[in-house]
């Protein structure tokens, strides 16, 4: 009998049968890197981030992406009880027939869907090894959960991570640091190495602890994200040349006017779990290594951002906030190609620059200001009746 591995013969030799490599690991199953499956494989530091959660015995703790069970089976030692949720079917089967019969199939729990989609169950804690093509609105899913879970310990790409424990005037500092940290309570902990996976990403990973701040600070999120979204247009610009833009301003008077004849002054205080959760998702948009989710580079949609990261627009265009906060196109027009009607009033130009100078903020830029100097310049704002939704 031929051996498998000794090829066709053929006239001049031995033709040597190629074929298509796979990365394959428990039961053969194979791993799809579009997918964000790279399995943690070193025990060591599956080990480290179990330690470093602090798990207790009465403990529930949320998995995400579990794959395989290596992380998993670690948890389950330290916890009552482990959630698991899994989008690929073929690894619930494995993960089933794994604790299957064991001292732990009445501890784990696993949830066969979508973790995006799915309504998250009660947890103490989060551990876990996520697919990084979800990394931001999978960090503000978690954020915006209720009841508040006391810390999650999740493994990033490593520039999203750094992206997320950023400090003003940091190099990677951005609308995700700010939007995080204004929720919660962010370390960095430990970084691994891509070999440390299966198969290997293309870059280095980080193991981060968020904690949610409770309760969250007294603002309308949708509100902050317009205005944060609108400082971050152009991080390193004044705050001064960016409320003077032309679109900007007719913008901001458009909502002024609105909620002037709606009387509804106070909106900008208004606080709820319910605006929280409507607003988690925007919140982490827009952002990340790569675009919007910290996936690897090279598998995202094209984008043009800057060196920092950020979003960045040619010099002749414009920063245009429509009702959310977000920017138009060229030319002073808006997202349907129509022009922005209207011209600013003197007035209200003024009471803008106001608001800036009389708080100091004029001279000041995104990329060095903290989460309170932007809820200053939120409430200054408010006070005068300018709102960013």
């Amino acid at each position: 009998m031929r051996d498998k591995g000794a090829g066709i013969r053929v006239a001049g030799g031995v033709q040597k049968v190629k074929g298509k490599k796979k990365e394959s690991g428990v039961s053969g199953l194979e791993f799809h890197k579009s997918k964000g499956q790279h399995i943690l494989k070193n025990p060591l530091v599956v080990q480290a981030i179990v330690d470093k959660a602090g798990i207790k015995g009465t403990d529930v703790v949320l998995e995400i992406g579990p794959g395989t069970g290596n992380l998993t089976i670690k948890l389950l030692e330290k916890a009552k009880r482990v959630v698991a949720i899994e989008l690929d079917p073929r690894m619930v089967l494995e993960l089933t027939r794994r604790f299957q019969g064991t001292q732990y199939e009445k501890q784990l729990q696993i949830i066969h869907g979508d973790f995006m989609k799915v309504d998250l169950p009660y947890f103490d804690l989060c551990v876990a090894n996520i697919p990084y093509n979800i990394s931001s609105p999978l960090t503000f899913k978690l954020l915006a959960h209720r009841p508040a879970f006391r810390a999650a310990v999740i493994m990033y790409q490593h520039e999203f991570a750094m992206r997320l424990v950023a400090k003003p005037s940091d190099s990677l500092y951005s609308r995700l640091a700010v939007n995080t940290q204004l929720l919660a309570r962010v370390n960095h902990l430990l970084k691994v190495g891509k070999n440390n996976f299966r198969p290997p990403p293309k870059v280095d990973s980080s193991v981060v602890r968020i904690e949610p701040r409770y309760p969250p600070p007294p603002v309308n999120f949708l509100e902050w994200d317009g205005l944060v979204r609108l400082c971050f247009s152009r991080k390193n610009r004044t705050l001064g040349a960016i409320f003077r833009q032309a679109n900007t301003l007719i913008a901001l008077e458009n909502n002024f006017k609105t909620f002037q004849s709606l009387q509804t002054s106070k909106v900008g205080t208004q606080l709820s779990a319910e605006n929280l959760a409507n607003s988690a998702l925007r919140l982490g948009e827009e952002d990340g290594v790569g675009g919007a989710n910290g996936g690897d580079a090279a598998d995202d949609d094209n984008c043009s951002v800057d060196n920092d990261g950020e979003m960045e627009m040619d010099s002749d265009e414009e920063m245009e906030v429509d009702g959310g906060g977000r920017s138009g196109g060229k030319g002073g027009k808006e997202g349907n190609g129509r022009k922005k009607s209207g011209k600013v009033s003197p007035e209200f130009k003024a009471k803008v620059l106001r608001v800036l100078e009389d708080n100091q903020y004029l001279e000041m830029r995104s990329s060095k200001m903290s989460q309170e100097e932007f809820l200053h310049l939120l409430a200054a704002f408010n006070a005068a009746g300018i709102h960013f939704i």
